[in-house]
């Protein structure tokens, strides 16, 4: 990043952080509907739909899937796990502003974002059954919750970016405690349908270069609060972010249109 470039982001960081509070969503908790609240009819069979294409999505949509991984390989639990980027109160939390797109954008084209990039495949049509079903699905999620809030959890819970990543020592990490599912080569666990137990973390079946899970601070943020599943936080955070680094440096497939991130700050990602 040259001189200027780094200038500007750094005002931009600076502005960011002394805008008013009240320009800040407010923070409500979590709630999740319970399944019998589902509506019968037409829109509760919307609202069904959805969570399959989300919970079995190479196998629902395989013109949009080039790879091996479902939605809720990142989005668990159905999109209802705090710190793993939940879908509930999404409804009604976009269009919102996306540093990565440098413009407002609409939750479409969110999951749009995801399936070109954590599924490496194709957009759906903004006005297909499919797109309808998913958006039907987050709407139920969000019931109960605000327009115009975020929700606990939303998002990965912060990591200190301050530590410094050493890939070799997450190597061993790996080895010791993610590779039993993900695999030694990063090649996830298959079930007897084709798809994945567990999903591949690198390798042509992974997400690609452009996804938010390539990026070490973010992938580390996943992994210190989800990882290994069914004990997360049992890692440091600088385990988190050495592990982080190791597999998020392996091999995975392209993104060309990755080019065009971050357009008002700088021409790579602003943070790792």
């Amino acid at each position: 990043m040259n001189t200027i470039k780094l200038r500007t982001f750094t005002l931009a960081v600076l502005a960011a952080a002394s805008a008013p509070a009240l320009a800040q969503s407010q923070t409500v908790s979590m709630p999740v509907p319970d399944e019998a609240s589902i509506p019968k009819g037409p829109m509760g069979d919307a609202v069904k739909r959805g969570k399959a294409l989300l919970t079995d999505t190479r196998k629902q949509l395989p013109s949009n899937v080039g790879n091996g991984l479902n939605c809720t390989s990142c989005h668990l639990n159905a999109g209802t796990t705090a710190y793993a980027s939940p879908w509930v109160g999404l409804a009604g939390a976009f269009p919102e502003y996306r540093s990565r797109s440098g413009k407002v954008i609409s939750l479409q084209e969110r999951i749009n974002d995801c399936f070109q990039r954590s599924m490496n495949g194709k957009p759906l049509a903004f006005d297909s059954s499919d797109m309808n079903a998913i958006m039907a699905y987050m709407k139920w999620l969000s019931t109960g919750v605000p327009t115009g809030t975020n929700v606990a959890g939303r998002g990965f819970e912060k990591i200190d970016m301050s530590l410094k990543p050493d890939p070799v020592h997450g190597k061993s990490v790996y080895t010791a405690q993610c590779a039993s599912c993900h695999g030694a080569e990063g090649q996830g666990t298959k079930n007897p349908q084709g798809g994945y137990i567990f999903p591949p973390v690198w390798g042509k079946d992974s997400f690609n270069v452009g996804a938010g899970m390539a990026r070490l601070y973010t992938a580390a943020a996943f992994v210190k609060h989800n990882m290994p599943l069914g004990r997360g936080g049992s890692l440091s955070a600088q385990d988190a972010v050495d592990v982080a680094a190791y597999f998020t440096q392996q091999p995975r497939p392209d993104y060309a249109a990755r080019v065009n991130d971050w357009p008002r700050l700088c021409e790579n990602a602003p943070f790792a």
